[in-house]
């Protein structure tokens, strides 16, 4: 267990001394001092007590070594989003960082795919994706760029590079916005969500192109989220939906033209 040093790095996080532990857990200076060198083990109610302080769950606080843990990881389960508070079937996020200590952007391409659906979570695989650094990014988000496929999506292209912000809670998920979603049985998906967590456990999931019908989504079916930053592509999607009705609009006027020739044809030859 890691309680002892989680404890101690925890603590020191919040700036708080051994006595201002004490007083907020109702108990005594030593008695932190054993829990922090493992020579004593709180008893249940305190342990309830610190999980809430620190806004971090009894298991993660128990079985989890929080000294291994990116800047990044650590801010988010200080700021209440830790998964098993939350009850999600996301858990802390394997990524990669340079050499200053920050989060690097990891490149995910249409053939790598395959391989992020079984190795997402193996800090091995993550480690061997292509990184970079956009300057305009938060330094305290974590972000990671997919490289979409299909026309699901139109106006934004097929093959277009696609950035999300890691999303830890699915009860945060915003109505309509646009996600990256790692699912057990579709891989990556890049869709508009709907959120009907609360009616059905799940997510309706819409694309921009009307071709294609929703569909939804069980949550416990989400490995990863991560919500639309913006997209890299080699076109620029100007009036797409507009070249797509003139040419249909070209193919019924053609039809048309045809029907009419024919009509005429055959006219001509009763006389």
């Amino acid at each position: 267990m890691y309680l002892a040093s989680n404890i101690k790095l925890l603590r020191k996080r919040k700036k708080i001394t051994q006595n201002d532990l004490a007083a907020s857990l109702n108990c005594s200076r030593s008695g932190i001092n054993n829990y922090e060198n493992g020579t004593a083990m709180p008893p249940a109610n305190t342990l309830i007590l610190l999980s809430d302080l620190f806004h971090i769950s009894i298991d993660t606080l128990l079985r989890t070594d929080l000294s291994r843990f990116r800047e990044s990881q650590l801010k988010m389960i200080e700021t209440g989003t830790d998964v098993f508070i939350k009850g999600s079937e996301l858990r802390v996020l394997a990524t990669t960082v340079n050499n200053k200590n920050e989060d690097n952007v990891e490149l995910v391409s249409v053939r790598a795919k395959a391989g992020y659906t079984t190795g997402y979570y193996d800090p091995g695989f993550i480690a061997g994706l292509p990184v970079f650094r956009l300057p305009f990014l938060s330094g305290e988000k974590k972000y990671r760029t997919f490289q979409i496929s299909g026309d699901s999506m139109l106006p934004i292209p097929d093959k277009s590079w696609v950035t999300g912000e890691y999303v830890q809670d699915l009860n945060s998920i915003k109505n309509e916005g646009l996600y990256i979603v790692l699912t057990l049985n579709e891989g990556i998906v890049f869709k508009k969500v709907r959120n009907e967590l609360k009616e059905k456990g799940g997510f309706r999931m819409i694309s921009l192109n009307p071709e294609y019908e929703p569909y939804d989504l069980p949550a416990n079916e989400i490995r990863e989220l991560w919500k639309f930053v913006h997209y890299i592509a080699e076109e620029i999607p100007i009036h797409s939906g507009y070249d797509r009705l003139y040419q249909q609009n070209t193919i019924i006027k053609n039809e048309v033209r045809e029907i009419k020739d024919l009509i005429n044809h055959q006219l001509f030859n009763k006389e």
